[in-house]
């Protein structure tokens, strides 16, 4: 999967010059122009790395680095237009992953985020607002983590494989271990509420799995 980096800068022509370089070198690229958008994407799940200006009309770099900490671990480069501003940057420990100073060489942001990505660990799959990391056995929406048992974590990752698709109680007793669920394939029917209760907590506007009435349930991402 390409990686997806987010550039979060408000000066349009700087922000079009990374956008050509860093799609040049192969990635998927988009920018934003202000720190809340830029932690409404980050809380979506829609970038793999986050190329960040510190000064930002909204919430600043500072502000949105270390809110996105609170969630995600995802690479961040800082950028700042002083530099006497990297040792403050460096002193506040944002949890930034690295820091360039302007004015820069585009071919210089691209080779530090080539470095950062080949440092991060696989991205987690993600399915419209679920992000999930089967190695981990976590899963997030809209960038906040749920606490699933073994089962609902079988079921939705199950699920998610195949968006779209209708599973029977006998498919899903199947695909999440039988071993890790009740006999009766009624059990399958309080998993799945479990799981749709705890989905509608982190997103309550949307219907994730949907109960199609005969058939059995679909992921809808």
């Amino acid at each position: 999967m390409t990686a997806r980096v987010l550039i979060v800068e408000d000066e349009r022509d700087l922000a079009a010059i990374m956008l050509d370089y860093v799609r040049a070198a192969g990635y998927s690229a988009s920018s934003v122009a202000d720190g809340n958008a830029a932690l409404a994407q980050a809380r979506a799940g829609a970038a793999d790395l986050i190329v960040l200006d510190v000064m930002l009309p909204g919430l600043d770099g500072i502000a949105v680095c270390a809110a996105v900490r609170e969630f995600s671990d995802l690479p961040i480069i800082m950028v700042t237009a002083k530099v006497e501003e990297i040792d403050r940057l460096l002193g506040l420990e944002t949890g930034a992953d690295d820091y360039l100073c302007k004015p820069f060489s585009p071919r210089e942001l691209v080779a530090r985020i080539k470095a950062l990505l080949r440092r991060a660990p696989p991205p987690a799959e993600r399915r419209g607002a679920v992000e999930i990391d089967e190695a981990a056995r976590s899963v997030r929406v809209l960038g906040y983590a749920l606490e699933l048992t073994r089962t609902e974590f079988d079921l939705l990752a199950a699920m998610a494989k195949r968006p779209g698709t209708i599973f029977s109680r006998a498919q899903l007793l199947d695909l999440a271990n039988r071993d890790n669920l009740d006999v009766a394939d009624r059990a399958v029917d309080t998993h799945i509420k479990n799981l749709r209760r705890k989905l509608a907590r982190a997103a309550p506007d949307t219907e994730l799995i949907r109960s199609i009435y005969g058939l059995g349930y679909r992921f809808d991402p």
